[in-house]
């Protein structure tokens, strides 16, 4: 299950206790304190990680705790510090602050790194008392507790494309057809719940990360449908793919469909609307869709190298859009 946001209760390791001890060695009458300090309690730490899509892993984890430190030892034996927690999380994730909603962090790059809780310091033993006026110390301390912080990890897909269109335009069926990907398709609205991923593999073995949206309807930006949940993943792409319905099966026209979206858009994050982006009219194959595209072309003057009329059922005209996405400049 692709899983894009969570909540998080953390708690970094408590530092070890220092220890009270005296040297009690043959030929040493006064011997004096060797109570060793406390280890240091593990840090949480957060890494992004490319071969992780989702926060699948932490779902049904809600408390993540790292490793106390460990208490000191008689003969100046310093305690072992608690290991580390190190959470990976896809690139793209934000960290923020559950109570405020401020973003602590925001991940973009792989292998970056987050201390996000650090570890309490451990206590310290009595030997690290002893002075020139007190040579016998009868004192320790307690370790330090580590921080606690309750966070929510919210998932911002880093794709290169970004496929958006309303439901049953057929983006899942593109999609399996351009990253031969298996899918979920079926000839209703909201099939897709959750967003799909694939890549495009290029001749030259790059690829480019391609991410289906689920279904946008008027009114998303307010919430309405999967609204917001989900639009917040097309805020880092490259480039965006407006699909469209060319059939008309469902009682609407590609041209109004493509006002809606770019209304939409606009209304979520202007800037989008200034992002490259290619127009895919689909279903070509249908009865009626000729005419459909036709009045498409009248009402909006989108350059021909722009725009595509394809069927990702039979696979026709799928060859030229995916000529034209692995040489796009934007990718």
């Amino acid at each position: 299950m692709f899983t894009d946001r969570v909540t998080l209760d953390l708690v970094a390791g408590k530092g070890g206790n220092g220890v009270v001890a005296w040297t009690k060695e043959k030929f040493i009458p006064k011997g004096g304190p060797c109570g060793g300090c406390g280890g240091k309690g593990g840090s949480i730490i957060f890494e992004a990680d490319d071969q992780v899509y989702s926060l699948e892993w932490y779902r049904n984890r809600r408390i993540l705790k790292a490793e106390n430190g460990v208490a000191g030892g008689s003969c100046n034996r310093t305690g072992r510090n608690g290991k580390d927690l190190l959470l990976k999380v896809p690139c793209g994730t934000l960290v923020l602050d559950e109570a405020t909603g401020e973003i602590l962090h925001d991940f973009t790059i792989t292998k970056e790194r987050f201390v996000i809780c650090e570890g309490g310091k451990g206590g310290r033993g009595n030997q690290s008392f002893k002075t020139s006026t007190n040579r016998a110390p009868n004192l320790c301390t307690e370790g330090k507790e580590g921080q606690a912080k309750n966070v929510q990890l919210e998932l911002k897909l880093i794709a290169d494309i970004g496929l958006v269109g309303f439901p049953n335009a057929g983006k899942s069926t593109l999609i399996s057809a351009l990253a031969n990907v298996k899918v979920k398709i079926a000839a209703y609205p909201f099939t897709t719940l959750r967003p799909n991923l694939g890549f495009i593999q290029r001749e030259d073995y790059t690829r480019i990360f391609i991410a289906d949206i689920p279904g946008i309807i008027e009114g998303a930006h307010r919430n309405r449908g999967l609204g917001l949940e989900f639009l917040r993943h097309i805020d880092r792409t490259k480039l965006l793919i407006f699909m469209l319905d060319a059939s008309g099966i469902d009682g609407r026209n590609p041209s109004a469909d493509y006002r809606v979206l770019q209304d939409e858009l606009a209304a979520y994050q202007p800037e989008l609307l200034k992002r490259p982006s290619l127009v895919v009219l689909n279903k070509i194959d249908a009865e009626g869709a000729f005419e459909n595209c036709l009045q498409f072309k009248r009402d909006f003057a989108i350059e021909p190298d722009r725009l595509f009329e394809i069927s990702a059922l039979t696979g026709d005209g799928v060859d030229a859009l995916l000529k034209c996405i692995c040489e796009h400049p934007a990718l």
